[in-house]
C-alpha cells in the first residue's frame, strides 16, 4: 500500500473509524508479527506485544504528527513494546512450542539445507543484543535504511551503523562456529 495510503488510513483510525482500524490492523499484522517474534525470539509474547501495538496505534493516532510514513511509526511502538516486555519478562522460562513445518515443493535434500541454514541463522541472531538484532532485522529481513531504522528505535543514525557494525563482527565470530564457513559482511 502506497505511503498516501497509510496516511489517509491512519487519518481515518484518528477520528476512531473502526472499520479502517481493521484495515490498518490487518494490513501491518503479518509484517508485525514477523518483525516482533525475531525482535523477542519468544513466541509466547508475541500476540500480547502486538495487541499493546495496535492498541497504542488506535490510542496514539490522533497525535501522529507525519514526520515519518506511518510504517515507521507504527513499528517503532512496535520496537519499543517489544523491548519492554522483554524486560518484563527477562529470567522467566520460555515457552517450547512448536512451529508450523512450512509447505514448499523443493526436493527433500534442498528443503532440509533451508532449515538447517535457517536454525543456525535464528541462533546466531538470538546471540545478539535485541538492539543489534532489531537493526540486522529491519536492515536484512524488511529492506529498511539506516535512517528509517534510526527513527523506528529512536536514535542517532550513527548508532544504528554502530549497532550494525557490532552486530557484524559478532556474527563474523559466530557462524563459523555453527558451521557456515564463509560469512560476507
Amino acid at each position: 500500500m502506497p505511503p498516501n495510503d497509510e496516511l489517509a488510513l491512519l487519518r481515518r483510525v484518528a477520528a476512531k473509524d473502526r472499520k479502517a482500524f481493521e484495515v490498518l490492523y490487518h494490513l501491518f499484522y503479518r509484517r508485525l508479527f514477523g518483525y516482533l517474534l525475531k525482535l523477542t525470539r519468544r513466541a509466547d509474547l508475541v500476540e500480547e506485544v502486538l495487541n499493546d501495538v495496535m492498541l497504542a496505534v488506535w490510542k496514539g493516532a490522533p497525535g501522529f504528527d507525519g514526520r515519518s510514513r506511518v510504517s515507521t511509526w507504527i513499528f517503532g511502538i512496535a520496537y519499543h513494546k517489544g523491548l519492554k516486555a522483554l524486560a518484563r519478562r527477562q529470567g522467566e522460562p520460555q515457552e517450547e512450542g512448536e512451529r508450523p513445518e512450512p509447505v514448499d515443493d523443493e526436493e527433500p535434500e534442498r528443503l532440509a539445507a533451508r532449515r538447517e541454514l535457517a536454525g543456525v541463522l535464528g541462533r546466531a541472531l538470538g546471540a545478539l543484543s535485541p538492539e543489534q538484532r532489531a537493526v540486522v532485522e529491519l536492515t536484512y529481513y524488511y529492506g529498511m535504511a539506516y535512517q528509517e531504522i534510526a527513527e523506528i528505535v529512536g536514535c542517532p543514525v550513527n548508532t544504528v551503523k554502530t549497532r550494525m557494525f557490532h552486530a557484524r563482527r559478532r556474527l563474523r565470530e559466530l557462524l563459523p562456529g555453527l558451521g557456515i564457513s564463509s560469512y560476507v559482511g
